[in-house]
């Protein structure tokens, strides 16, 4: 997961000099000064000429300079001193012959000093880590994303050479450790969820095939839409994979469009498409707008953190690091805000979309279901006055109708639209009684009955009781 490669000036930063100088009595002698980064501290070993061989100036020089261990003369002395960015690294008691050295040597400390703080404070902050994952008896997407944080935020360091290259080195090999352990148990947790999301195909599978061949029958669609409703919600809620959950929507949409298609005619199975992929992506929408304010919400707390970390800064370096650190998170924040509000425009534009869509769907129900309560009403009076209809016939010419009706529809809804929902809705009331009343008059001339003033009488009786 962690993977780092950093090539950086600051490797070649040495912590211990040696060089010639001299004492307060104007002695030549040899200098060794070492830096304690963890402790902010700096030995100094002061040789004798007198003392100085050449082979043990080889050693300091090839050796000691470097990280090895030698044995010092007996006559040296060691002073400990502490760093610090307004004194000089050496003692008044000691000169250099080459002051640049020192100096060069004093700023470059003052930054090792700094680096080795955020070292371990990084460390600090991986042992907590590596504690909640030891504790884990199954994956937690909490831990692994703290993980990736806390990865991201030394990656972010390093790149800024903020860290020394074999410290970001140390803390990438133990986060891999932390992230190997837990995609273990992701591995694991992984085969579970497969296994689960595989039954739970199967069942909807099983449930939705007999709604498939319900609609293929072609009857009782209303019932078998609701029940595709229930399965939609159930779908939802059960847990699967991506994979198995797009498997089964693509199914339960055909589903719904086929419905859709015999109770209402191919415009509401293309209302309903169209709201199905306005729906996604706004539910996909919503879910970057959570991940983006829960990214601003992290930004705000380092922010603060940041700032309450300047007031606290050892020294000049570490306060402008932290000031530079501030300002990055600003541009941050600024370059999100932007982004969010945009994202809430879309939010706002679908929003209205989903509501139109959903407005002419209540509508075309409203119709359908006050053509179905008066077609219901008028042949259950002309199966009083004429018995032997059939119902076939009735059938017959009520399609015949209503395809005929629809058609002007069309064409009327093309010169004039409804001033408001209010306007649609009794304006479709009234179409789906003129429909009726048509589809009377044919079945009458169907079965030879001519009962136009029955018709008439009825369709005022429907008229007084819609007002």
């Amino acid at each position: 997961m962690a993977d780092l490669i950093i090539e950086s000036t600051y490797r070649h930063m040495k912590t211990k000099l040696v060089f010639w100088g001299s004492n307060e009595k104007e002695e030549k002698i040899l200098v060794g000064i070492s830096l304690r980064a963890a402790d902010n501290k700096i030995d100094i070993y002061t040789f004798p000429e007198e003392k100085v061989t050449d082979a043990f100036h080889d050693q300091m020089m090839e050796e000691w300079r470097l990280g090895k261990e030698v044995e010092f003369p007996e006559g040296h002395q060691h002073q400990e001193r502490d760093l610090n960015a307004s004194e000089s690294l050496l003692p008044d008691s000691i000169k250099a012959m080459k002051t640049d050295l020192i100096k060069r040597a004093q700023t470059e400390w003052q930054f090792v000093v700094l680096s080795e703080k955020l070292h371990k404070a990084y460390e600090t902050e991986l042992n907590d880590l590596q504690e909640r994952v030891e504790k884990l008896e199954s994956f937690d997407k909490g831990v692994w994303d703290n993980l990736k944080e806390f990865w991201d935020k030394v990656q972010g360091q390093a790149r800024e050479r903020n860290l020394f290259w074999e410290h970001a080195n140390k803390l990438r090999d133990n986060v891999n450790d932390l992230f190997g352990r837990l995609k273990d148990m992701r591995s694991k947790l992984d085969e579970e969820f497969r296994n689960k999301s595989k039954d739970n195909l199967d069942q909807l599978g099983t449930a939705l095939e007999e709604l498939e061949e319900r609609i293929k029958e072609g009857s009782r669609m209303r019932s078998v839409f609701n029940d595709l409703k229930k399965m939609q919600k159930a779908f939802w809620d059960a847990e699967m994979t991506r994979e198995h959950r797009q498997k089964m929507r693509k199914r339960i949409n055909a589903a719904f469009k086929k419905v859709k298609e015999k109770r209402f005619g191919e415009s509401s199975a293309n209302d309903q498409d169209a709201l199905q992929r306005i729906t996604r992506r706004y539910d996909g929408l919503l879910g970057a707008i959570d991940k983006m304010e829960r990214s601003m919400e992290r930004d705000k707390k380092d922010f603060k953190f940041q700032e309450r970390r300047i007031e606290d800064s050892d020294g000049q370096l570490e306060a402008q690091i932290r000031q530079a650190k501030i300002k990055m998170i600003e541009e941050r924040l600024k370059s999100k805000q932007d982004k969010l509000s945009e994202m809430h425009k879309t939010r706002e534009q679908l929003e209205d979309r989903i509501k139109k869509i959903k407005e002419r769907e209540e509508r075309r129900q409203k119709t359908e279901d006050a053509k179905k309560a008066a077609k219901d009403k008028i042949a259950q009076e002309m199966q009083k006055r004429s018995p032997e209809v059939d119902s076939e016939k009735l059938e017959e010419a009520a399609e015949k109708i209503n395809k005929t009706r629809k058609k002007k529809d069309q064409e009327e809804e093309k010169k004039k639209k409804p001033e408001s929902l209010l306007d649609a809705v009794g304006t479709t009331l009234g179409e789906a009684l003129e429909d009726v009343v048509d589809t009377v008059k044919a079945v009458a001339e169907v079965v030879g009955d001519r009962i136009e003033e029955k018709v008439d009488d009825f369709k005022e009786s429907l008229k007084d009781e819609e007002e």
